[in-house]
């Protein structure tokens, strides 16, 4: 695939549903230690607010140029109010976005430092998250919402952060609307059972062993990746199985057919964060372009290849992944990658 021949995704509907996060960044300078305990003081130079989980997804998609359309739910707080602000900003549908009493918005805050004139470094991390799953009643509202939208998306995809949103209610319309013929993906983290018959999953290693019921460490080499892809195949019956191993690339299972694999892109990243949504959004956009598996896994590592540059969760756009496949390596059918 050269890069003159991606797809044009403009003409595309795409929906986004699932757990959208709140990011917030803190930017400090190191400038002494404390005399109070041993830690470094860092002196406040700025912050930023971003948007993570689903939302992180859907800007990746609208960035590649379709259009999209947030389906979630956000507290009604600060970080639920700046988020939708955010979603909005960058042309997304947030209609579908329901701010609830209930809930609390999921805030990530890293707090990164350092000298002037140096890439900053990840110093901490702080999590605001809600106390368990949102209620029966949420879910159904919102699986109505999606149900209600459904006839007008030529995608969905399911981004899951493990906050109890994605459950049975939103499986049974995923599964409904992957049998019409619409392509449907779920980026998991710990659910998969409900997501039956889609067009993919797209875990990355440490969800893959979980959904196999295994350990990351056991999944240290070729026959144990696949095995696990395997049975995942079998229990969850996707059209395709792409597993994402970080700095060794992608793996790609079909249902039928010879595994596929690609190399990462040869460049040292400056921050993971965000990468998998990155993927899971080109890999969607390009299945619903009408390519294949093989195709749009090598679209979805070099978009991951893209924002792995950028520090904290970043979009890819069109015309940087058009110059990203320039270079990316071809997949190759066989064996996984080696560990």
């Amino acid at each position: 695939m050269s890069s003159a021949l991606v797809p044009d995704f403009s003409k595309l509907r795409v929906a986004v549903v699932g757990d959208l996060v709140a990011d917030h960044y803190l930017f400090g300078e190191p400038t002494r230690l404390s005399r109070e305990a041993p830690v470094m003081v860092l002196r406040h130079r700025g912050e930023e607010f971003g948007a993570g989980g689903a939302a992180n997804a859907a800007r990746n998609l609208r960035s590649l140029g379709a259009e999209v359309h947030a389906l979630g739910i956000v507290g009604r707080d600060k970080q639920g109010r700046e988020l939708i602000e955010r979603l909005e900003r960058d042309g997304i549908d947030v209609r579908g976005v329901e701010p609830t009493a209930e809930w609390l918005t999921p805030t990530k805050t890293r707090i990164l430092g350092a000298e002037p004139g140096r890439t900053r470094q990840h110093v901490l991390r702080i999590d605001r998250e809600p106390e368990g799953a949102p209620s029966k009643d949420v879910r159904a509202r919102l699986a109505g919402r999606l149900e209600a939208l459904g006839g007008e998306l030529d995608a969905l995809l399911f981004s899951d952060y493990g906050y109890g949103l994605l459950a049975d209610e939103l499986g049974e319309v995923g599964r409904e609307l992957a049998r019409r013929g619409k392509v449907v993906v779920l980026d998991p983290r710990r659910t998969f059972e409900p997501f039956r018959g889609l067009s993919a999953i797209t875990p990355n290693l440490g969800e893959l062993a979980l959904a196999a019921r295994r350990t990351p460490e056991e999944l240290d080499a070729v026959p144990t990746i696949a095995a696990a892809a395997r049975e995942v195949l079998e229990r969850c019956a996707p059209r395709y199985l792409l597993v994402t191993l970080g700095n060794r690339g992608m793996q790609l299972f079909p249902r039928t057919g010879v595994p596929m694999s690609v190399a990462a892109a040869g460049h040292e990243a400056v921050d993971v964060s965000g990468a998998g949504d990155t993927a899971a959004a080109a890999f969607t956009l390009a299945l619903a372009a009408g390519l294949e598996g093989s195709a749009a896994m090598r679209l979805a590592n070099a978009a991951a290849g893209v924002v792995v540059l950028e520090q904290g969760a970043a979009a890819c756009r069109l015309d940087q992944l058009r110059s990203a496949l320039g270079v990316s390596p071809l997949p190759r059918a066989g064996e996984p990658l080696k560990a």
